[in-house]
């Protein structure tokens, strides 16, 4: 019989967990009927705002094993994200996973494994791939307006570094890899997405130039007695100290990429910029793309002749939508439902979600040895 309601289940019910008010809907086609976390105090907020007595547990084994529930939304930190995803996959759920996929090649290879056995549907996290922004230079793109596409630069300036990435288990390698992974997983997809190749060879430069240091492991920021005039200080519920000893994930990163049909890019990610923004410029035979993520605005420059001073301009404001990331959550975890309802197709295959995780974990392993350049190693299938 066909589900004309998915039913589905959270590990992991803060932070990016915080997606279940979207598919929460009892008289639509979603519902959250429980959730899993290690902290009994996110559960218990949780089950206040549902409203509708939840299962809710310490441990994800048991919300996977409940007949219950459709699908599992897998929103726990990332150095979990194996683990929880191969288990909701091996018990015949539907998976839903937050990105990166996981933080080693070898893990999103047994994902995919997984997922390939199971018969359920897979799908990876990927929300810019819905903004707006985003999705109208795809669809130029696809036009044929900038021609044949020859090369892709991103530069992502992380204004808010200490406070998203440096101030919890983000800052360590254990835990994170890189953050080529955890936050530049995003931009890395969208480089295959828009140009329509994957990484092939990368090289990186990076290192840790303004986060670290000297102060202890356990400092926290209210308890720190420079938190009256340090520049970092934690306001939010991340309050680690950010230049605690074991940091050690490179905060300035430098990552040029060969992709399939011989497209050559970059990525630039720094976390002690002033401002926060994402710089996109595409450049294909006949022109190029480029947008501004604080104007909202899309710019296209077209070639009409063989003179460089001669060009087409067009400019696109982007309207503004409602929903968390730019309008994406919303609308991703709507597809997230229609996939696992009707069998429409994601934007975001999962070898995307693998793809982005190798390129990020081969840059990674090339800064950290010199800058020589790595081959990414193909999928298992």
């Amino acid at each position: 019989m066909s589900l004309t309601q998915l039913r589905i289940g959270m590990i992991g019910i803060n932070g990016r967990g915080g997606l279940w008010r979207h598919w929460h809907d009892p008289q639509g086609r979603s519902v959250v009927v429980g959730a899993a976390d290690i902290v009994p105090e996110y559960l218990d907020a949780f089950r206040v705002e549902h409203e509708k007595a939840p299962f809710t547990t310490l441990d994800y084994r048991e919300l996977i094993a409940r007949p219950d529930i459709d699908a599992i939304a897998v929103t726990s930190p990332d150095y979990c994200h194996e683990e929880h995803a191969v288990a909701a996959l091996e018990a015949g759920k539907h998976v839903f996973c937050e990105k990166p996929m996981t933080i080693t090649i070898e893990g999103c290879d047994r994902v995919l494994n997984a997922w390939r056995r199971s018969g359920t549907r897979l799908m990876v996290g990927f929300n810019m791939r819905y903004m707006n922004i985003f999705r109208v230079m795809k669809e130029i793109i696809e036009s044929g307006a900038i021609g044949e596409i020859r090369a892709a630069w991103v530069r992502h300036f992380v204004g808010m570094g200490s406070d998203f990435y440096y101030h919890d288990w983000h800052a360590t390698r254990q835990n994170a890899t890189s953050l080529l992974l955890q936050k530049g997983s995003h931009d890395l997809d969208m480089i295959h997405w828009l140009t329509g190749r994957y990484t092939k060879r990368t090289a990186a430069f990076g290192s840790l130039d303004f986060f670290g240091g000297d102060k202890p492991n356990d400092l926290t920021c209210p308890a720190c007695p420079e938190r009256d005039t340090c520049t970092e200080v934690s306001r939010s519920r991340r309050i680690q100290c950010c230049f605690r000893q074991e940091v050690d994930v490179e905060d300035n990163q430098v990552m040029i990429m060969e992709l399939e049909g011989g497209i050559k890019a970059s990525y630039l990610q720094c976390h002690f910029t002033p401002d926060y923004h994402r710089n996109y410029t595409i450049i294909g035979t006949e022109g190029r793309i480029e947008n501004s993520e604080p104007e909202m605005t899309v710019w296209v420059k077209t070639r009409v002749s063989n003179s460089w001073r001669d060009l087409a301009d067009r400019a696109y404001t982007i309207k503004p939508a409602r929903g968390g990331h730019g309008g994406a959550d919303p609308v991703i975890c709507r597809d997230f439902v229609e996939m696992c309802l009707d069998g429409k197709e994601p934007l975001a295959i999962p070898l995307a979600g693998r793809m982005s995780v190798a390129a990020g974990v081969c840059a990674a392993q090339s800064l950290r040895n010199g800058g020589a350049p790595v081959d990414v190693p193909p999928p298992p299938f």
